[in-house]
């Protein structure tokens, strides 16, 4: 190693580094189409050694959804490049709006005025959209957020949102602290995860369930998305984490 690296992690570690991802288990919030994770012991220290068995779905947890997850013919997790998964942090925070209408959706007016504030999104960015939902976290019903009829309210990006991202700022990949990347409005609304499935399309992934977000600044901090590089997978829980300026 040399002695450029050394220096720069020794000025790494001197910086305040956040955990951007939730401990996730049996009882915490998933999404409504899959079962709950299930962790069983093995064996344990009377035994010799204490082993475990974990099995849920890889959209579990704070996780990383890859391209394939809705696209056909498109990257597997374990294709996604190392320099991917480390990226310039852009956080736009939407926290107080989110307070008072749960049903928020990120549009470009809110990009702007965002702009406006911090400066222009730099090409390559991570971009997260802080709305708090993670202090839900681990309540079921609160994160659902079900209402009389049984419908959802939880706040979300736009397509038009993002497709001013991806294609006018050139931005590298997203990340939210809900379930899904469209409100539920806009699901309830067209039937399908639009915003979503955009996303993906752009041969990169995002990071869903995230948390922490607001020990984090709008801009200068950069995110590392550590995953497992499970064959073929389409998703798989992440250990996602901020460095600060």
């Amino acid at each position: 190693m040399s002695n450029e690296l050394i220096q720069a992690i020794q000025l790494l570690k001197e910086k305040k580094w956040v955990d951007l991802t939730h401990t996730f288990g049996p009882e915490s919030p998933h999404f409504s189409a899959f079962d709950a994770a299930q962790f069983d012991t093995l064996f344990n220290h009377d035994q010799g050694f204490f082993a475990q068995s974990f099995k849920f779905p890889g959209q579990y947890g704070t996780h990383l959804d890859a391209p394939i997850h809705f696209v056909r013919d498109t990257r597997y997790l374990d294709q996604l490049g190392l320099k991917e998964l480390v990226l310039p942090l852009v956080v736009i925070d939407q926290s107080a709006a989110v307070a008072s209408n749960p049903d928020f959706t990120l549009d470009v007016e809110h990009i702007l005025e965002f702009e406006k504030e911090h400066g222009v999104i730099e090409e390559g960015s991570f971009v997260a959209l802080r709305t708090d939902w993670s202090k839900r976290w681990p309540n079921h019903e609160k994160f659902d957020n079900k209402d009389a009829e049984g419908n959802s309210h939880a706040p979300g990006w736009s397509v038009s949102a993002l497709m001013f991202l991806f294609e006018e700022r050139k931005i590298k990949a997203i990340g939210h602290e809900t379930f899904d990347t469209d409100s539920a409005v806009d699901y309830q609304k067209n039937g399908a995860l639009l915003a979503e499935y955009y996303v993906l399309a752009q041969d990169t992934y995002q990071v869903e369930l995230l948390t922490n977000l607001d020990q984090v600044p709008a801009k200068g901090a950069v995110i590392f998305n550590i995953v497992p590089k499970a064959e073929k997978a389409s998703g798989f829980p992440v250990r996602s984490f901020a460095i600060l300026p």
